[in-house]
């Protein structure tokens, strides 16, 4: 029997219907296989091979068999995964995301992302919904929580959180660049170029100790006080977006006398202030070295040449998705993940 003849007779067994619509049992029939196997390929099961998953796949092709989230849930899992990101611009965030979505979706894993807008009132109210939608697990990035209430909020639902450092949280697991080397790697880059006033360009305390920033603030100061330029540290607290009041990055510029470097907690304000340097006529980076941190793609442009840290966004991702399917899978023991950064070296310093 041709496979679209043996499409069309499985289609018109009404036993494998429910309310008209396409089930697992059609899809078995289809295949030519039992439910349990259809199953098997659908939660990637171990012990499936590749011509009974070819099979099964070209089955629900042909059938646009959608597996029913409601049916699912019945069974203890909706496979759907929550993730909450801290806002769109920051673009070290859809290489985070790639890694997450390749291990989710060959764990037949659905993503849904939703942004809290840096707001705590709004990333409470989306976790809310997460739970309230019985999603299997979620994955938090950069909230703007305490770890007290992340953790009330593990209690309800297995969670693995980046960009925030708790490595004594039980509740939640945690994946995160190691911060702190990274800005160690970044300032005892410009102190070996023979710089000693170097300042770095941070955000102003908000959630206590866990905040990546505050990492990398950790990280610039033993630098320097390693280099035994504890004297000469200095933390530039500006507003964490430019159209709001507060401190401006390019105020650092004003200093008398204007520091020779400058490490900058991330791209988005490195390359602001490289820009701002070079409007100026400051020779960079002969006058002025700066470093960033994400290495994002604007900071390999040949005329922004941004030096950064390379977090390895995909790799946290990676890690983290792994992460959270073995919590939502019954481990209870916590993981707090440190993926080690990379100095890329470009002409700004």
């Amino acid at each position: 029997m041709k496979d679209a003849d043996r499409g069309a007779n499985s289609m018109t067994d009404g036993s494998a219907k429910i309310g008209g619509k396409i089930t697992i049992k059609h899809v078995a029939q289809d295949a030519g296989v039992s439910v349990a196997a259809v199953s098997k390929v659908m939660r990637n099961a171990y012990g499936v091979s590749d011509a009974m998953r070819e099979k099964v796949e070209r089955s629900i092709d042909r059938l646009a068999y959608r597996p029913s989230t409601a049916a699912r849930g019945m069974r203890g899992r909706t496979f759907s995964i929550g993730v909450l990101l801290v806002e769109m611009r920051n673009p070290f965030l859809p290489s985070l995301m790639d890694g997450a979505q390749k291990v989710l979706s060959e764990a037949n894993y659905r993503a849904f992302m939703s942004v809290g807008e840096a707001r705590a009132a709004i990333e409470k109210s989306l976790i809310n919904a997460m739970i309230d939608l019985k999603m299997d697990g979620v994955i938090l990035v950069a909230p703007r929580l305490s770890g007290e209430l992340l953790a009330s909020y593990a209690k309800q639902i297995p969670m693995v959180v980046i960009g925030h450092h708790e490595p004594g949280a039980t509740a939640f697991d945690t994946v995160n660049s190691d911060d702190r080397l990274g800005a160690r790697m970044a300032t005892a880059h410009l102190i070996a170029g023979g710089r000693e006033n170097i300042q770095m360009a941070s955000l102003p305390r908000k959630n206590g100790d866990f905040d990546v920033y505050v990492e990398r603030e950790k990280g610039y100061i033993e630098a320097m006080t390693e280099a035994g330029l504890e004297n000469r540290v200095g933390v530039w607290r500006m507003r964490e977006h430019p159209d709001r009041a507060g401190p401006r990055l390019a105020d650092l510029l004003d200093l008398d006398p204007m520091p020779q470097g400058v490490f900058c907690w991330s791209d988005i304000h490195a390359v602001r202030l490289l820009n701002e340097a070079k409007v100026r006529g400051i020779d960079v980076p002969n006058q002025l070295a700066i470093v960033g941190y994400d290495n994002t793609p604007a900071a390999g442009l040949p005329l922004i040449g941004l030096s950064s840290i390379e977090q390895r966004g995909t790799e946290i991702g990676r890690l983290a998705a792994d992460t959270l399917l073995s919590r939502i899978g019954g481990r209870a023991t916590p993981q707090h993940i440190l993926v080690e950064p990379e100095l890329v070296l470009r002409s700004s310093s």
